[in-house]
């Protein structure tokens, strides 16, 4: 019985110290969330006006000009760009976005892969290891960003898929990241990079009619790439908003799971030593009419 209860006390007190872990680590996480969460939410609406508007350029332009990034090509290979994050404890985030990964790959470039053409490039050690484990060809030289995530290091990633795109090493390029709703709300989403989409003409929609100055071609050759740049950095924020988001909702509800097994182990360490004092007082009692017969 006294063994029971000292195994018991010492659930107790190691559940104790978990829950403090995760308790401080959900503060932590709520305190880089709120800096993520104004990136993010700064960043969002003019790298969205700055694609809607890209779009709507190319889309509008017809012959006579050469866009490289634009240029859509029969594919035959494909890079993705995934974006997790370097730790884990933050619930089911890594695991959906290496989900989407390889369903993305499965439903849309079957054929890629049969033939080995699917390259991934990582952002982030958790999602290198896990496709790397699933024996797709990875490359690990962007995945540390989040060590120092600066807008010049996101920039050499976006620059270097646009260069690979240019000499046609890939023929299609897809961001799959997480975007931030909230703190405990993410969208697992695929996302086309390059060739640039076009905006879909509506039927009996009026074309958009641009003037554009300087001229058109230094116009666009200077526009691409900062747009492009901006939409790899908007990913990138959006994955470490939601990488914090995820990390705090997962341990507070660690914390909250770690208190009703407190609970249950209390409960369980106070029959077990009421039943251990009931023998005691039972032995005594009997001892003491056994002396007195």
């Amino acid at each position: 019985m006294a063994g029971q209860l000292k195994e018991v006390r010492n659930r107790i007190k190691s559940v104790q110290s978990t829950q403090q872990i995760t308790k401080a680590m959900k503060m932590v996480s709520a305190a880089k969330l709120r800096r993520a969460q104004d990136s993010i939410t700064q960043m969002r609406p003019y790298a969205q006006k700055l694609q809607e508007m890209l779009s709507n350029i190319v889309s509008s332009i017809e012959g006579g000009m050469s866009m490289k990034l634009a240029e859509e090509r029969a594919v035959e290979k494909v890079l993705l760009i995934v974006i997790t994050s370097d730790r884990g404890l933050c619930g089911g985030y890594n695991a959906n976005i290496i989900k989407l990964a390889k369903s993305t790959i499965a439903e849309k470039y079957p054929t890629q892969l049969k033939k080995g053409k699917v390259t991934i490039w990582n952002i982030g050690k958790k999602g290198w290891e896990g496709l790397t484990k699933s024996g797709y060809t990875t490359d690990a030289t962007f995945k540390d960003i989040y060590l120092h995530l600066k807008f010049e290091n996101v920039q050499a990633a976006a620059q270097a898929a646009m260069k690979a795109f240019e000499n046609k090493e890939f023929d299609a390029v897809e961001i799959i990241y997480s975007e931030f709703k909230n703190a405990a709300t993410q969208r697992f989403t695929a996302e086309p990079f390059l060739p640039i989409p076009k905006v879909a003409k509506k039927a009996g929609g009026k074309k958009s009619d641009f003037i554009f100055e300087p001229a058109k071609e230094e116009l666009i050759a200077e526009l691409m790439p900062k747009i492009l740049n901006t939409q790899l950095y908007k990913a990138v924020l959006d994955g470490n908003a939601s990488e914090h988001g995820a990390r705090m909702t997962a341990m507070d509800k660690a914390s909250e799971n770690a208190n009703e097994l407190l609970k249950s182990l209390k409960i369980s360490y106070n029959r077990a030593r009421q039943a251990a004092i009931t023998t005691e007082l039972t032995e005594i009692v009997s001892g003491a009419a056994a002396l007195q017969g």
